[in-house]
């Protein structure tokens, strides 16, 4: 079986880039799979949004994991924002809630542009 081109570049492109830049990927993945929940549940396709959902919480749980809760305050409190956004997507996926699913986006949307400034100057 021969692999498809796009996993493949997608693997490659994952193994290659810095852990700032795999951060910044993890967030506009999330972001991507809660707008496909939305539309999802604006078609009345309540298993796509309810993947997509789970998509999304797989990522804060990566997110959560990868953190050094050592490091200090800062990594303490992204878990706990990371863990209220993960529980927030709990509810939204058994409510059918696009207010939540909005409300977990703009975290994602506003954690994302902090982390591409940061990127930026270092």
């Amino acid at each position: 079986m021969l692999p498809n081109p796009y996993q493949k570049y997608q693997k490659t492109m994952v193994e290659t880039v810095t852990p700032a830049q795999l951060v910044l990927m993890l967030y506009n993945g999330a972001i991507r799979f809660l707008k496909q929940a939305q539309m999802g549940l604006e078609e009345g396709k309540l298993e796509v949004c309810h993947q997509n959902i789970l998509k999304a919480q797989d990522i804060l749980t990566e997110l959560m994991t990868s953190l050094d809760l050592e490091q200090g305050e800062i990594a303490r409190n992204l878990y706990q924002l990371y863990d209220y956004m993960y529980h927030r997507l709990v509810d939204a996926n058994i409510k059918k809630d696009g207010q939540i699913l909005l409300e977990v986006q703009q975290f994602l949307s506003e954690l994302r542009e902090t982390w591409s400034e940061a990127i930026k100057l270092s």
